[in-house]
């Protein structure tokens, strides 16, 4: 079973102000970690902690999180340290944005139709990759920013994370260089607000238009392929788009993934202590991610 660490109210910081969910900075072993709150029963906690674990399967840049419990409230969540260390600051994806952009929507969060895969490819192409220490497992070949950010996307599409908005990526200022930041904020990924009755369903009904293939093809990515769009591309359309931008980090990452075998998927799944992740969960988040996975591998992109 994974660790689940305690984290005492008490030592808290500061609260951070970014996003929806309670979180607050403490100090733990000399280091500033952040700790979030699932107060909402829909699954956060597992979910971040499961696509960590599967980034790392990758060999992919991204922020660590265990498991956690408050102390006193029993409430269950995650906690991380921080990947920005002072003097350093988080720039995020907004910003860099309206850097290039001056009319860019700052202020908005959720479909920003100006969240474009040509907008975002551009302003990743001018930030450099991340720093050593987060490359240190990195695919030979990975090289570029824009390298790093085609597999966060394709991240996103075996995860099923519909919420790389433009707060949830960015980069890291540090002596007037920008770097990309790792991947964060997973949360909202692997369906993980589905009730166990409603993954049931999906798992044994005979409609094949409510079966886990049908719906893993549904998840949408918070990127528009033109500004006058609608909606947003799907998960697997996004990861489409920008594999185009570098087919050969888009081979390079697919090869990756389809190393993964399902024992090990299987083995992480497991981990999760049963109180968080019930045995259906475990059984349908499976199958989401090897349908995902199957569907990554098999794309022309």
């Amino acid at each position: 079973m994974y660790r689940v660490r305690s984290v005492n109210p008490e030592s808290a910081l500061n609260l951070e102000q970014l996003g929806t969910k309670r979180k607050y900075w403490f100090r733990q072993d000399g280091e500033r970690v952040l700790f979030k709150a699932e107060e909402r029963g829909t699954g956060e906690d597992w979910a971040e902690k499961v696509a960590c674990e599967l980034a790392a399967l990758l060999g992919m840049p991204h922020v660590h999180y265990d498991l956690a419990t408050e102390m006193g409230t029993n409430n269950p969540g995650v906690i991380c340290s921080s990947c920005v260390l002072p003097p350093a600051s988080l720039v995020l994806g907004n910003q860099i944005l309206l850097a290039l952009d001056k009319r860019y929507p700052v202020g908005t969060r959720y479909k920003v139709q100006a969240h474009t895969v040509d907008a975002v490819t551009k302003a990743v192409r001018i930030i450099r990759p991340p720093s050593d220490q987060w490359m240190e497992h990195a695919p030979d070949g990975i090289e570029s920013a824009i390298d790093v950010f085609v597999g966060y996307v394709m991240l996103d599409a075996w995860i099923a994370n519909q919420d790389r908005h433009h707060e949830n990526w960015g980069a890291i200022l540090n002596d007037h260089r920008l770097v990309l930041a790792p991947s964060f904020d997973h949360g909202a990924a692997l369906a993980r607000n589905l009730t166990d009755e409603a993954r049931q369903m999906r798992l044994t009904t005979a409609d094949e238009g409510a079966r886990v293939p049908t719906f893993a093809r549904k998840a949408r990515s918070a990127f528009f392929k033109a500004s006058g769009d609608k909606r947003p591309l799907s998960t697997r359309a996004a990861w489409i788009e920008f594999a185009s931008q570098q087919p050969e980090a888009a081979r390079i990452w697919r090869r990756k993934l389809s190393e993964v075998d399902s024992t090990t998927i299987e083995e992480i799944l497991r981990q999760v202590p049963p109180h968080r992740m019930s045995k259906i969960c475990r059984q349908f988040t499976f199958e989401l991610l090897t349908e995902n996975q199957r569907a990554l591998v098999d794309s022309t992109a």
